[in-house]
Parts: structure tokens; C-alpha cells; sequence
């Protein structure tokens, strides 16, 4: 099997679609020797930041000097995103060896009366045994959809679970409460474990700190008192941590911008403080340095100055709603030129208050999904709604001459779905739009 084969072949199984439950990955996972045994396992769920904050702990324990595993989806532009060692991707031989096992293993389990695995699953057992032949130290895991159910939650063992911020979304899945949410994203911590929350509505901790409770795990919350924003601008943010127990860290530099992510690298620092009262050696400077150096390619992501051009793929109302916030804190009275696109199933119409008063003029997009909402749809249900000019776009290369022909003052922006922003981050990459 080449690299061709294996992306065939994990893509191949989405038809297999979503099933949440752990009894086949459990049976994938027992076939491959359970790989996830073999690593200590930072497990992160949430509906908002999970990427954020599992990019900036990787970073740090990188930089610490551990050899540290980094699972995340869906990817942007390449699928080996998803399974990175020390910030260097998968590479495709290793994928299409591993996935060829992968695909032997399947091969028993369907004769032993199995269902095929999600492809969701595939590539979970893809990831753990890579990263079982690499021998690293640390995985930093992020859960793909929930948490209790969610083919990640095969671990037996976890050193740290996370739960970031909670929100409304997938609710067909997950429920129709917050609470019902939290739940199942708390569904992640284990026995005698650790756990960290993010810092969020009281109904939602307490849900939370009860299963920790049931499960005899530490909690762990998180104080937005204990983090003070200095300065900001288009290239990142500057913050003090004012609890200095454990790190006493001077002014923090942070590469993402919005309040969010001020929260995100507090829910960080604070896991990060388990991992050094568990004996690990995480510094000051290797903060400072995986802080600095951490990137995490389309979160409210400058790709162009002059004109300006942003893009974000915030793809709920939460994430709309700290998208909303940032423009107003960074473009001030500037209004965008906005590019938005979604799928049908998170709802844009309840988007959209947050986004048209942003705005000077929209373009839609129809993410490549098959549960993308079509451009024209989009476009009609703002007409519909709201007193602005918005332009259907059918074809994606239209952008590169709306872009091209602005003025170097605008402020343009591309909010929406992942699989949207994805091949837009490409697009402007291939025309030299950015380096």
C-alpha cells in the first residue's frame, strides 16, 4: 500500500459514518496490542479551544525536551496534520505502512462479526500505533466528537484530561443542555486521574466536578483573575500569570488573538502545573518558548497585511461569537469584507447577528462537504434577513480577484467552516498571497 492507497482507503470508510461507541475500537485497539498503553496520555475534549490548547501544551512539552505525539482533527490542508510527533507530520511512508496494518487487523475483526470501523476509528488506531513505533513520551489527545463515546475514549489510562470551553453544538449527538453537553465531554476522565477546567459558566463546572468527583480524580479549576492582559496586536498577545505557585513566569507572549485565547493558555498553564508536580521537568523558559513558537494554522490566522486578511474557522455560535469580538478588538471601527461559508447542520441563521453588523459587503461560499449549506442558499437567507450586498460566489479561484482588487486599508476576513477555510488557506498560499 503507497501513501495514494492509504488516504484512499481511510476515506473510503466515511461511508461507514459516525457511530458513537467504543466497542469496535476497542476490538481494533486489542488487535494492534493496545498502542495506547504505551505513553502518557494528555486527553482533551470540549466543543471550543480543544486545537488551541492542545497545540500550546504540545509545543511546551517540546520544547521541555519530550518526545510528545500531537492527534488532532479535522486537518486544514494535509491529512498527515492530524498525526504530528514534535511538529513534524506523519510522514506518508509510515502512514501507508501503518494504515496497511491497520487495514489487516479490520480484515480479522470483520470475520470475527464485527462492523467495519468509522473512519474516525481508523484513523484513531492509525495514530496510536504510529505513535507506540515512534516511541514518544506524550501524546496530547484531542477527542473528535464528545467525549464519552468518542473513539479516543479507548484509553484505559489517562495522566491529564481537559475540558475546555462548552458550548452548543452537535446537539443531536451530545443533547440539548449545557449540562447534557458537559456531560458527555466529561465522559473523557478516568479513575484516579487529573482533570482541568476551563473557565466557564458555573452549571458546566459543577457538572463536570461532580463526574470527577464519582471517579475519585483530582479537579483542577481555572481563575480568569489569575491572567492579565498587557498588549496585543496583529502578530499575537502579551500576558502576566499572576499565579506564581508553581511557574513564576515573567510577561508571556502568545501567538493567537481574542480574549478566548487568553482563557485557552490559562487552561494550559494550569495542566501544564500538574505535569511539573508529577516530576516533569517543564521550565519557565520551556513555557516561554513553546508559547512563542506555537501556530495553529486558521484560528483568527493574519495571513496578509495590507490589505489585511484574516481567517477563522469558527464554525458554532461560540466560536462566531469570539471571532466577533476579536475583529472588534483588532480592526476597531473597520468593517470586513466577509467570505462565510457552513454547514446546514450548525445553523448559520444563528450566526449571523454577530456577523452582518461587521460587515461592509459578504461573499458565500459552499464548504466541501457533503453537508455544506450552498452558497446561494446562504446568500439568499441574508437577503432575506438583512439590509447588505452579498454576491453568491460558485467558484472558489473568484476570490483571488475580489482579494486582488482590494484596497490596501480593507479588512477582509474568511469565517466559517474548517473545510471551507482549508482550501481558501491553500488557494491564497498557491498565489503567493502570503509566505
Amino acid at each position: 500500500m503507497n501513501y495514494k492507497e492509504a488516504i484512499e482507503f481511510i476515506h473510503s470508510t466515511y461511508k461507514f459514518g459516525s457511530k458513537l461507541g467504543l466497542s469496535n475500537i476497542t476490538k481494533l485497539t486489542e488487535l494492534l496490542g493496545n498502542p495506547q498503553d504505551s505513553y502518557k496520555i494528555i486527553h482533551i475534549a470540549g466543543t471550543n479551544g480543544k486545537g488551541s490548547t492542545s497545540n500550546m501544551i504540545h509545543d511546551v512539552l517540546m520544547a521541555a525536551g519530550y518526545k510528545t505525539g500531537l492527534f488532532i482533527s479535522p486537518y486544514l490542508e494535509e491529512f498527515t496534520e492530524r498525526i504530528q510527533i514534535n511538529k513534524i507530520q506523519i510522514d506518508k511512508e509510515a502512514l501507508a505502512r501503518t494504515t496497511s496494518l491497520v487495514k489487516e487487523k479490520i480484515k480479522i475483526m470483520i470475520e470475527e462479526g464485527y462492523n467495519h470501523p468509522t473512519e474516525f476509528e481508523v484513523v484513531t488506531a492509525i495514530g496510536f500505533k504510529y505513535f507506540q513505533e515512534q516511541n514518544i513520551d506524550f501524546l496530547v489527545l484531542e477527542v473528535g466528537l464528545g467525549g464519552r463515546f468518542d473513539a479516543t475514549n479507548v484509553v484505559a489510562n489517562t495522566f491529564i484530561s481537559v475540558i475546555t470551553s462548552i458550548s452548543y453544538d452537535h446537539m443531536e449527538y451530545l443533547g440539548d443542555t449545557l449540562e447534557k453537553i458537559a456531560f458527555e465531554k466529561a465522559g473523557i476522565i478516568k479513575a484516579n486521574s487529573n482533570v482541568v477546567i476551563y473557565p466557564q459558566d458555573d452549571n458546566v463546572v459543577n457538572t463536570i466536578i461532580d463526574i470527577a468527583k464519582t471517579r475519585n480524580s483530582n479537579y483542577y479549576l481555572t481563575d480568569k483573575n489569575n491572567i492579565e492582559k498587557i498588549n496585543g496586536n496583529l502578530t499575537g498577545q502579551w500576558f502576566k500569570y499572576l499565579k506564581n505557585d508553581v511557574f513564576d513566569l515573567p510577561e508571556v507572549k502568545i501567538n493567537f488573538l481574542g480574549e478566548h485565547q487568553l482563557y485557552n493558555a490559562l487552561t494550559a498553564l494550569r495542566t501544564l502545573e500538574i505535569v511539573k508536580l508529577s516530576g516533569y521537568n517543564i521550565t519557565e523558559k520551556s513555557i516561554l518558548t513553546g508559547f512563542e513558537s506555537v501556530k495553529f494554522a486558521g484560528r483568527f490566522e493574519i495571513l496578509h497585511e495590507n490589505p489585511v486578511i484574516v481567517i477563522d474557522g469558527g464554525h458554532n455560535i461560540d466560536g462566531i461569537e469570539a471571532f466577533s469580538k476579536a475583529v472588534k478588538e483588532y480592526f476597531k471601527d473597520n468593517k470586513v469584507i466577509l467570505f462565510f461559508g457552513m454547514l446546514k447542520d450548525k445553523n448559520p441563521d444563528d450566526v449571523l447577528n454577530y456577523l452582518v453588523p461587521l460587515c461592509k459587503e459578504i461573499y458565500t461560499l459552499t464548504p466541501n462537504n457533503p453537508r455544506a449549506m450552498k452558497a446561494s442558499d446562504l446568500a439568499e437567507l441574508i437577503r432575506n434577513n438583512y439590509d447588505i450586498n452579498v454576491t453568491s460566489l460558485d467558484n472558489y479561484k473568484d476570490i483571488l480577484r475580489i482579494v486582488k482588487g482590494a484596497d490596501e486599508s480593507e479588512y477582509i476576513a474568511f469565517v466559517g467552516s474548517l473545510y471551507m477555510i482549508g482550501e481558501v488557506r491553500i488557494l491564497l498560499k498557491k498565489e503567493y498571497l502570503f509566505n
